[in-house]
Protein backbone atom coordinates (compact mmCIF):
# COMPACT_ATOMS: atom_id res chain seq x y z
CA UNK A 1 0.00 0.00 0.00
CA UNK A 2 2.86 2.37 0.81
CA UNK A 3 4.13 2.45 -2.75
CA UNK A 4 0.74 3.55 -4.01
CA UNK A 5 0.16 6.39 -1.56
CA UNK A 6 1.77 9.20 -3.60
CA UNK A 7 -0.39 8.42 -6.65
CA UNK A 8 -3.43 7.95 -4.42
CA UNK A 9 -3.07 11.37 -2.88
CA UNK A 10 -2.16 13.06 -6.17
CA UNK A 11 -5.51 11.88 -7.48
CA UNK A 12 -7.23 13.00 -4.27
CA UNK A 13 -5.70 16.46 -4.58
CA UNK A 14 -6.78 16.69 -8.23
CA UNK A 15 -10.37 15.87 -7.33
CA UNK A 16 -10.15 18.07 -4.24
CA UNK A 17 -9.03 21.05 -6.31
CA UNK A 18 -12.12 20.79 -8.46
CA UNK A 19 -14.36 20.09 -5.49
CA UNK A 20 -12.93 23.12 -3.70
CA UNK A 21 -14.02 25.37 -6.53
CA UNK A 22 -17.34 23.56 -6.89
CA UNK A 23 -18.16 24.00 -3.20
CA UNK A 24 -16.45 27.31 -2.48
CA UNK A 25 -18.40 29.19 -5.13
CA UNK A 26 -21.88 28.31 -3.77
CA UNK A 27 -20.72 28.96 -0.21
CA UNK A 28 -19.33 32.35 -1.19
CA UNK A 29 -22.61 33.16 -2.89
CA UNK A 30 -24.72 31.94 0.06
CA UNK A 31 -24.35 35.15 2.16
CA UNK A 32 -25.63 37.14 -0.80
CA UNK A 33 -28.46 34.72 -1.49
CA UNK A 34 -29.64 34.69 2.14
CA UNK A 35 -29.82 38.49 2.06
CA UNK A 36 -31.69 38.61 -1.27
CA UNK A 37 -34.39 36.07 -0.44
CA UNK A 38 -36.33 34.86 2.58
CA UNK A 39 -35.94 31.60 4.54
CA UNK A 40 -39.31 30.54 3.11
CA UNK A 41 -38.04 30.95 -0.47
CA UNK A 42 -34.90 28.99 0.39
CA UNK A 43 -37.11 26.32 1.93
CA UNK A 44 -39.30 26.01 -1.18
CA UNK A 45 -36.23 25.76 -3.44
CA UNK A 46 -34.68 23.14 -1.16
CA UNK A 47 -37.83 21.02 -1.39
CA UNK A 48 -37.66 21.26 -5.21
CA UNK A 49 -33.96 20.37 -5.21
CA UNK A 50 -34.58 17.45 -2.86
CA UNK A 51 -37.22 16.03 -5.19
CA UNK A 52 -34.78 16.31 -8.09
CA UNK A 53 -32.05 14.56 -6.08
CA UNK A 54 -34.32 11.63 -5.22
CA UNK A 55 -35.64 11.28 -8.78
CA UNK A 56 -32.15 11.48 -10.31
CA UNK A 57 -31.00 8.47 -8.27
CA UNK A 58 -33.93 6.50 -9.65
CA UNK A 59 -33.26 7.77 -13.16
CA UNK A 60 -29.74 6.28 -13.24
CA UNK A 61 -30.79 2.93 -11.74
CA UNK A 62 -27.40 3.30 -9.99
CA UNK A 63 -25.81 1.80 -13.11
CA UNK A 64 -23.32 4.67 -13.36
CA UNK A 65 -21.47 2.97 -10.48
CA UNK A 66 -21.07 -0.14 -12.65
CA UNK A 67 -18.81 1.79 -15.04
CA UNK A 68 -16.04 1.59 -12.46
CA UNK A 69 -16.11 -2.17 -13.06
CA UNK A 70 -16.75 -2.14 -16.84
CA UNK A 71 -13.96 -0.27 -18.62
CA UNK A 72 -14.49 -1.23 -22.27
CA UNK A 73 -16.13 1.42 -24.42
CA UNK A 74 -18.89 -0.84 -25.77
CA UNK A 75 -20.16 -1.68 -22.28
CA UNK A 76 -19.96 1.95 -21.21
CA UNK A 77 -21.88 3.05 -24.31
CA UNK A 78 -24.57 0.54 -23.38
CA UNK A 79 -24.63 1.93 -19.84
CA UNK A 80 -25.19 5.44 -21.19
CA UNK A 81 -28.03 4.21 -23.40
CA UNK A 82 -29.73 2.45 -20.47
CA UNK A 83 -29.43 5.55 -18.30
CA UNK A 84 -30.73 7.74 -21.14
CA UNK A 85 -33.75 5.48 -21.46
CA UNK A 86 -34.58 5.34 -17.74
CA UNK A 87 -33.85 9.06 -17.23
CA UNK A 88 -36.15 10.05 -20.10
CA UNK A 89 -39.01 7.99 -18.71
CA UNK A 90 -38.40 9.35 -15.21
CA UNK A 91 -38.38 12.94 -16.47
CA UNK A 92 -41.73 12.52 -18.25
CA UNK A 93 -43.31 10.83 -15.24
CA UNK A 94 -41.98 13.49 -12.86
CA UNK A 95 -43.43 16.32 -14.93
CA UNK A 96 -46.81 14.61 -15.30
CA UNK A 97 -46.96 13.78 -11.57
CA UNK A 98 -46.09 17.38 -10.64
CA UNK A 99 -48.87 18.78 -12.82
CA UNK A 100 -51.41 16.30 -11.43
CA UNK A 101 -50.35 17.05 -7.87
CA UNK A 102 -50.80 20.79 -8.39
CA UNK A 103 -54.19 20.37 -10.06
CA UNK A 104 -55.27 18.05 -7.23
CA UNK A 105 -54.32 20.70 -4.66
CA UNK A 106 -51.76 18.62 -2.77
CA UNK A 107 -50.06 20.80 -0.11
CA UNK A 108 -46.45 20.18 -1.16
CA UNK A 109 -47.24 21.05 -4.78
CA UNK A 110 -49.09 24.20 -3.75
CA UNK A 111 -45.92 25.47 -2.04
CA UNK A 112 -43.99 25.34 -5.34
CA UNK A 113 -44.47 27.70 -8.28
CA UNK A 114 -45.56 26.45 -11.69
CA UNK A 115 -42.08 27.07 -13.20
CA UNK A 116 -40.57 24.92 -10.45
CA UNK A 117 -43.08 22.10 -10.96
CA UNK A 118 -42.76 22.08 -14.75
CA UNK A 119 -38.96 21.91 -14.66
CA UNK A 120 -38.70 18.98 -12.23
CA UNK A 121 -38.36 16.49 -15.10
CA UNK A 122 -35.75 18.51 -17.01
CA UNK A 123 -33.65 19.01 -13.87
CA UNK A 124 -33.91 15.29 -13.06
CA UNK A 125 -32.67 14.24 -16.51
CA UNK A 126 -29.76 16.68 -16.49
CA UNK A 127 -28.70 15.68 -12.97
CA UNK A 128 -28.80 11.97 -13.82
CA UNK A 129 -26.81 12.51 -17.02
CA UNK A 130 -24.21 14.59 -15.19
CA UNK A 131 -23.78 11.88 -12.56
CA UNK A 132 -23.27 9.26 -15.25
CA UNK A 133 -20.77 11.40 -17.15
CA UNK A 134 -18.74 12.04 -14.01
CA UNK A 135 -18.73 8.30 -13.24
CA UNK A 136 -17.38 7.73 -16.74
CA UNK A 137 -14.58 10.18 -15.94
CA UNK A 138 -13.73 8.31 -12.75
CA UNK A 139 -13.55 5.00 -14.60
CA UNK A 140 -10.85 6.50 -16.86
CA UNK A 141 -8.95 8.35 -14.11
CA UNK A 142 -9.95 11.65 -15.75
CA UNK A 143 -10.17 13.37 -12.38
CA UNK A 144 -8.88 16.73 -13.60
CA UNK A 145 -11.43 17.06 -16.39
CA UNK A 146 -14.27 16.00 -14.10
CA UNK A 147 -13.12 18.59 -11.57
CA UNK A 148 -13.23 21.35 -14.16
CA UNK A 149 -16.74 20.33 -15.22
CA UNK A 150 -17.90 20.52 -11.60
CA UNK A 151 -16.41 23.99 -11.22
CA UNK A 152 -18.15 25.21 -14.37
CA UNK A 153 -21.48 23.87 -13.10
CA UNK A 154 -21.17 25.22 -9.55
CA UNK A 155 -19.89 28.61 -10.68
CA UNK A 156 -22.70 28.99 -13.18
CA UNK A 157 -25.34 28.05 -10.60
CA UNK A 158 -24.01 30.58 -8.08
CA UNK A 159 -23.64 33.39 -10.62
CA UNK A 160 -27.04 32.79 -12.20
CA UNK A 161 -28.88 32.61 -8.87
CA UNK A 162 -27.30 35.78 -7.50
CA UNK A 163 -27.80 37.64 -10.77
CA UNK A 164 -31.44 36.66 -11.15
CA UNK A 165 -32.18 37.44 -7.50
CA UNK A 166 -30.61 40.87 -7.96
CA UNK A 167 -32.99 41.42 -10.87
CA UNK A 168 -35.92 40.84 -8.52
CA UNK A 169 -37.09 37.42 -9.71
CA UNK A 170 -37.58 36.12 -6.16
CA UNK A 171 -37.64 32.40 -5.39
CA UNK A 172 -37.94 31.44 -9.08
CA UNK A 173 -34.38 32.73 -9.52
CA UNK A 174 -33.04 29.86 -7.42
CA UNK A 175 -34.66 27.24 -9.67
CA UNK A 176 -33.69 29.05 -12.88
CA UNK A 177 -30.10 29.44 -11.71
CA UNK A 178 -29.87 25.74 -10.88
CA UNK A 179 -31.05 24.83 -14.38
CA UNK A 180 -28.56 27.21 -16.01
CA UNK A 181 -25.71 25.76 -13.98
CA UNK A 182 -26.69 22.17 -14.78
CA UNK A 183 -26.77 22.95 -18.49
CA UNK A 184 -23.36 24.66 -18.41
CA UNK A 185 -21.85 21.80 -16.40
CA UNK A 186 -23.19 19.19 -18.80
CA UNK A 187 -21.83 21.07 -21.79
CA UNK A 188 -18.42 21.40 -20.15
CA UNK A 189 -18.34 17.72 -19.15
CA UNK A 190 -19.29 16.61 -22.67
CA UNK A 191 -16.63 18.76 -24.32
CA UNK A 192 -13.92 17.80 -21.84
CA UNK A 193 -14.62 14.07 -21.53
CA UNK A 194 -16.20 13.10 -24.87
CA UNK A 195 -18.35 10.32 -23.36
CA UNK A 196 -19.89 7.69 -25.67
CA UNK A 197 -22.90 8.88 -27.62
CA UNK A 198 -25.88 6.64 -27.01
CA UNK A 199 -29.45 6.69 -28.28
CA UNK A 200 -31.84 5.08 -25.78
CA UNK A 201 -34.27 3.71 -28.37
CA UNK A 202 -37.99 3.35 -28.01
CA UNK A 203 -37.76 -0.07 -26.32
CA UNK A 204 -34.79 -1.69 -24.53
CA UNK A 205 -32.76 -3.74 -27.03
CA UNK A 206 -30.90 -7.00 -26.39
CA UNK A 207 -27.62 -5.38 -25.27
CA UNK A 208 -29.42 -3.14 -22.81
CA UNK A 209 -31.35 -6.07 -21.34
CA UNK A 210 -28.14 -8.11 -21.06
CA UNK A 211 -26.42 -5.19 -19.32
CA UNK A 212 -29.27 -4.92 -16.81
CA UNK A 213 -29.05 -8.64 -16.07
CA UNK A 214 -25.25 -8.57 -15.68
CA UNK A 215 -25.40 -5.69 -13.20
CA UNK A 216 -28.67 -6.59 -11.52
CA UNK A 217 -27.31 -6.01 -7.99
CA UNK A 218 -27.02 -2.31 -8.72
CA UNK A 219 -30.68 -1.79 -9.57
CA UNK A 220 -32.02 -4.53 -7.29
CA UNK A 221 -30.15 -3.51 -4.12
CA UNK A 222 -28.06 -0.35 -4.63
CA UNK A 223 -30.94 1.57 -6.23
CA UNK A 224 -33.47 1.12 -3.41
CA UNK A 225 -30.67 1.58 -0.86
CA UNK A 226 -29.57 4.88 -2.39
CA UNK A 227 -33.15 6.00 -2.89
CA UNK A 228 -33.79 5.42 0.79
CA UNK A 229 -30.56 7.23 1.66
CA UNK A 230 -31.48 10.31 -0.37
CA UNK A 231 -35.06 10.19 0.87
CA UNK A 232 -33.81 10.05 4.46
CA UNK A 233 -31.63 13.09 3.81
CA UNK A 234 -34.64 14.99 2.43
CA UNK A 235 -37.30 13.59 4.76
CA UNK A 236 -36.46 15.84 7.74
CA UNK A 237 -36.72 18.91 5.51
CA UNK A 238 -40.08 17.84 4.10
CA UNK A 239 -41.52 16.93 7.49
CA UNK A 240 -40.18 20.07 9.16
CA UNK A 241 -41.83 22.11 6.43
CA UNK A 242 -45.12 20.29 6.94
CA UNK A 243 -45.11 20.56 10.76
CA UNK A 244 -43.25 23.82 11.45
CA UNK A 245 -43.68 25.87 8.26
CA UNK A 246 -41.58 27.04 5.32
CA UNK A 247 -39.38 29.31 7.44
CA UNK A 248 -38.27 26.41 9.65
CA UNK A 249 -37.63 24.37 6.52
CA UNK A 250 -35.46 27.18 5.16
CA UNK A 251 -33.41 27.30 8.38
CA UNK A 252 -32.88 23.55 8.32
CA UNK A 253 -32.01 23.65 4.61
CA UNK A 254 -29.22 26.15 5.21
CA UNK A 255 -27.93 24.01 8.09
CA UNK A 256 -27.82 20.97 5.81
CA UNK A 257 -26.04 22.91 3.10
CA UNK A 258 -23.31 24.28 5.36
CA UNK A 259 -22.72 21.03 7.25
CA UNK A 260 -22.80 19.04 4.03
CA UNK A 261 -20.15 21.21 2.39
CA UNK A 262 -17.13 19.40 3.94
CA UNK A 263 -18.66 16.08 2.92
CA UNK A 264 -19.19 17.24 -0.65
CA UNK A 265 -15.78 18.92 -0.71
CA UNK A 266 -13.36 16.55 1.00
CA UNK A 267 -15.15 13.23 1.48
CA UNK A 268 -16.41 13.03 -2.11
CA UNK A 269 -12.91 13.81 -3.36
CA UNK A 270 -11.50 10.92 -1.35
CA UNK A 271 -14.37 8.70 -2.55
CA UNK A 272 -13.51 9.17 -6.23
CA UNK A 273 -10.00 7.81 -5.59
CA UNK A 274 -11.09 5.19 -3.03
CA UNK A 275 -13.40 3.70 -5.67
CA UNK A 276 -10.51 2.88 -7.99
CA UNK A 277 -8.15 1.77 -5.22
CA UNK A 278 -10.66 -0.50 -3.50
CA UNK A 279 -11.67 -2.20 -6.76
CA UNK A 280 -8.01 -2.76 -7.68
CA UNK A 281 -7.15 -4.19 -4.26
CA UNK A 282 -10.18 -6.46 -4.18
CA UNK A 283 -9.38 -7.83 -7.63
CA UNK A 284 -5.69 -8.42 -6.87
CA UNK A 285 -5.69 -9.25 -3.13
CA UNK A 286 -9.22 -10.42 -2.36
CA UNK A 287 -9.79 -7.54 0.08
CA UNK A 288 -9.27 -3.77 0.38
CA UNK A 289 -8.46 -3.62 4.08
CA UNK A 290 -5.34 -1.48 3.69
CA UNK A 291 -7.07 1.09 1.49
CA UNK A 292 -9.99 1.18 3.92
CA UNK A 293 -7.78 1.75 6.97
CA UNK A 294 -5.72 4.44 5.31
CA UNK A 295 -8.82 6.25 4.04
CA UNK A 296 -10.53 5.99 7.44
CA UNK A 297 -7.57 7.60 9.23
CA UNK A 298 -7.30 10.36 6.63
CA UNK A 299 -11.02 11.17 6.90
CA UNK A 300 -10.86 11.39 10.70
CA UNK A 301 -7.94 13.83 10.51
CA UNK A 302 -9.62 15.91 7.80
CA UNK A 303 -13.01 16.07 9.52
CA UNK A 304 -12.23 16.59 13.18
CA UNK A 305 -11.21 20.28 12.90
CA UNK A 306 -14.24 21.63 11.00
CA UNK A 307 -16.58 19.53 13.18
CA UNK A 308 -15.21 21.03 16.40
CA UNK A 309 -15.49 24.57 15.02
CA UNK A 310 -19.14 23.99 14.08
CA UNK A 311 -19.88 22.35 17.44
CA UNK A 312 -18.47 25.29 19.41
CA UNK A 313 -19.22 28.38 17.34
CA UNK A 314 -22.08 27.64 14.90
CA UNK A 315 -24.67 30.21 16.06
CA UNK A 316 -22.27 33.14 15.94
CA UNK A 317 -20.75 31.98 12.65
CA UNK A 318 -24.14 31.64 10.97
CA UNK A 319 -25.31 35.05 12.24
CA UNK A 320 -22.11 36.69 10.99
CA UNK A 321 -22.03 34.97 7.59
CA UNK A 322 -25.71 34.89 6.66
CA UNK A 323 -27.35 37.54 8.81
CA UNK A 324 -28.91 37.57 12.27
CA UNK A 325 -32.13 36.05 10.90
CA UNK A 326 -30.22 32.81 10.34
CA UNK A 327 -28.78 32.40 13.88
CA UNK A 328 -31.35 29.67 14.60
CA UNK A 329 -29.84 27.65 11.74
CA UNK A 330 -26.52 27.79 13.58
CA UNK A 331 -28.19 26.40 16.70
CA UNK A 332 -29.40 23.44 14.68
CA UNK A 333 -25.88 23.04 13.29
CA UNK A 334 -24.51 22.64 16.82
CA UNK A 335 -26.86 19.73 17.43
CA UNK A 336 -26.00 18.05 14.13
CA UNK A 337 -22.21 18.57 14.10
CA UNK A 338 -21.28 15.15 15.62
CA UNK A 339 -23.62 13.38 13.21
CA UNK A 340 -22.09 15.08 10.19
CA UNK A 341 -18.62 14.16 11.42
CA UNK A 342 -19.61 10.49 11.30
CA UNK A 343 -21.29 11.08 7.94
CA UNK A 344 -18.05 12.60 6.65
CA UNK A 345 -16.19 9.40 7.52
CA UNK A 346 -18.79 6.82 6.55
CA UNK A 347 -19.93 8.21 3.19
CA UNK A 348 -16.77 7.50 1.14
CA UNK A 349 -16.18 4.15 2.83
CA UNK A 350 -19.70 2.97 1.95
CA UNK A 351 -18.48 2.16 -1.56
CA UNK A 352 -16.90 -0.99 -0.13
CA UNK A 353 -20.39 -2.55 -0.07
CA UNK A 354 -20.48 -2.30 -3.88
CA UNK A 355 -16.95 -3.67 -4.28
CA UNK A 356 -17.61 -6.64 -1.99
CA UNK A 357 -21.00 -7.31 -3.59
CA UNK A 358 -22.84 -6.76 -0.28
CA UNK A 359 -25.40 -4.24 -1.49
CA UNK A 360 -28.15 -6.15 0.32
CA UNK A 361 -26.56 -5.34 3.70
CA UNK A 362 -26.46 -1.68 2.76
CA UNK A 363 -30.13 -1.84 1.80
CA UNK A 364 -31.11 -3.37 5.15
CA UNK A 365 -29.25 -0.61 7.00
CA UNK A 366 -30.94 2.06 4.90
CA UNK A 367 -34.35 0.59 5.76
CA UNK A 368 -33.49 0.84 9.47
CA UNK A 369 -32.37 4.44 8.97
CA UNK A 370 -35.57 5.33 7.13
CA UNK A 371 -37.74 3.84 9.90
CA UNK A 372 -35.77 5.69 12.57
CA UNK A 373 -36.01 9.03 10.76
CA UNK A 374 -39.72 8.70 10.10
CA UNK A 375 -40.40 7.74 13.73
CA UNK A 376 -38.40 10.66 15.13
CA UNK A 377 -40.10 13.34 13.04
CA UNK A 378 -43.58 11.90 13.48
CA UNK A 379 -43.21 11.98 17.27
CA UNK A 380 -44.54 15.14 18.99
CA UNK A 381 -42.00 17.72 20.10
CA UNK A 382 -40.28 20.97 19.24
CA UNK A 383 -38.06 21.41 16.22
CA UNK A 384 -34.89 21.31 18.34
CA UNK A 385 -35.98 18.15 20.18
CA UNK A 386 -36.79 16.32 16.96
CA UNK A 387 -33.43 17.27 15.46
CA UNK A 388 -31.63 16.13 18.63
CA UNK A 389 -33.20 12.67 18.64
CA UNK A 390 -32.58 12.43 14.89
CA UNK A 391 -28.87 13.16 15.45
CA UNK A 392 -28.59 10.59 18.25
CA UNK A 393 -30.36 7.80 16.36
CA UNK A 394 -28.50 8.47 13.10
CA UNK A 395 -25.11 8.56 14.89
CA UNK A 396 -25.69 5.18 16.54
CA UNK A 397 -26.65 3.67 13.20
CA UNK A 398 -23.51 5.12 11.62
CA UNK A 399 -21.35 3.30 14.18
CA UNK A 400 -23.01 0.05 13.10
CA UNK A 401 -22.51 1.01 9.45
CA UNK A 402 -18.78 1.62 9.90
CA UNK A 403 -18.37 -1.77 11.58
CA UNK A 404 -20.16 -3.52 8.71
CA UNK A 405 -18.18 -1.70 6.04
CA UNK A 406 -14.88 -2.60 7.73
CA UNK A 407 -15.89 -6.25 7.81
CA UNK A 408 -16.70 -6.02 4.09
CA UNK A 409 -13.30 -4.49 3.35
CA UNK A 410 -11.73 -7.62 4.88
CA UNK A 411 -14.13 -9.82 2.89
CA UNK A 412 -15.39 -11.35 6.13
CA UNK A 413 -19.13 -10.70 5.85
CA UNK A 414 -21.33 -13.70 5.31
CA UNK A 415 -22.95 -13.99 1.89
CA UNK A 416 -25.88 -11.65 1.49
Amino acid sequence: MTARLPAYWRNVMTVLGGALGAQALPLLAAPLITRLCTPAEVGAFSVWLGMVAVAAIGATLRLEAAMILDHDRASQRTCFSVVAYSASITAVLMTAAAVLARLSGLPFAAQLSWPALLTLGVATFMTAWMQTTLAYATSHNAFGKAARARVWSAGSIAAAQVGLLALGMGGVALVAGQLVGLAVGLLAATLLLAPPLAWPGWLPHARQRAYLRRHDKFWRFSLPSNLLNVMVSQLPLLMIGARHGAMAAGLFALTQRVLGAPIALLASSVLEVFKRQSVHDFQTQGNCRDAYRYTFKALVLLGIGPSLVLLLFSPDLFAFAFGENWRAAGELAQILAPLYFLNFIASPLSYVFFVAGKQKLDLLWQVALFVMTLSVFLAPGTLQLSVLWYAIGYSLLYLVYLHMSYQCSQNRMVAA
